[in-house]
């Protein structure tokens, strides 16, 4: 892809802006334990880090047709308890900077529902993006592309327009569904326009650093 042609950077949250491994472990095992399941396996782990809550539960418990009992326990145990161990990405806020300075629309492509907007005020981040999409306004999740296009809508750009960061198949599919540029976060497994494990590497591609 044309690297000059670039005018949005779109992050995922988890696994990406953040390393939120500790924080959805402790949050789905709390879940899984209050129903006398076992603890996340680490299969279990990698799919509903990917995954929206929605989805993730009904992974987590498939013999339930009722799932109402469930989502009534998520509410009481809330994620907000687990923010605290979420860890930001090392550069994040650096490269937040950088590509403002450069004219670049800064956005976030997440499948996280109702915890986005706490955790940009947690982390001191509500001011360093231009559009927040997440889960709950789009009517289907990555990995369908809905988030890339409402935000290409938004800013009325191209797909050749938009640069992509995530961490997950869901991402990449995402992405290639949209037709945007690809760069994958400390996954060389995932097929890419580029392969990245650092904030600094992005903005090297971007020379902007």
């Amino acid at each position: 892809m044309d690297i000059s042609k670039i005018k949005a950077v779109v992050f995922d949250c988890d696994g990406v802006m953040f390393d939120t491994a500790m924080a959805n472990r402790k949050y789905y095992d709390e879940v899984l334990q209050t129903f006398g399941k076992p603890c996340l396996n680490e299969n279990q782990f990698v799919n509903v880090h990917m995954m929206t809550v929605r989805g993730a539960i009904e992974y987590l418990f498939p013999e339930m047709d009722d799932l109402s009992g469930v989502y009534a326990c998520l509410k009481n145990i809330g994620y907000h308890k687990f923010i605290r161990y979420m860890i930001m990405e090392d550069g994040l806020k650096e490269l937040l900077i950088k590509l403002n300075a450069n004219g670049y629309i800064r956005g976030i492509g997440t499948n996280r529902t109702d915890t986005m907007e706490k955790v940009l005020r947690d982390f001191g981040l509500e001011a360093y993006f231009e559009v927040v999409v997440t889960a709950a306004k789009v009517k289907k999740p990555k990995p369908d592309p809905e988030q890339l296009l409402l935000i290409m809508k938004k800013f009325d750009l191209q797909p050749f327009e938009i640069l992509f960061v995530g961490d997950s198949d869901y991402d990449r599919r995402a992405a290639a569904s949209a037709k945007v540029g690809f760069a994958a976060f400390k996954n060389l497994q995932l097929k890419a326009d580029f392969n990245v494990d650092s904030m600094e590497q992005i903005a090297g591609i971007l020379q902007i650093n």
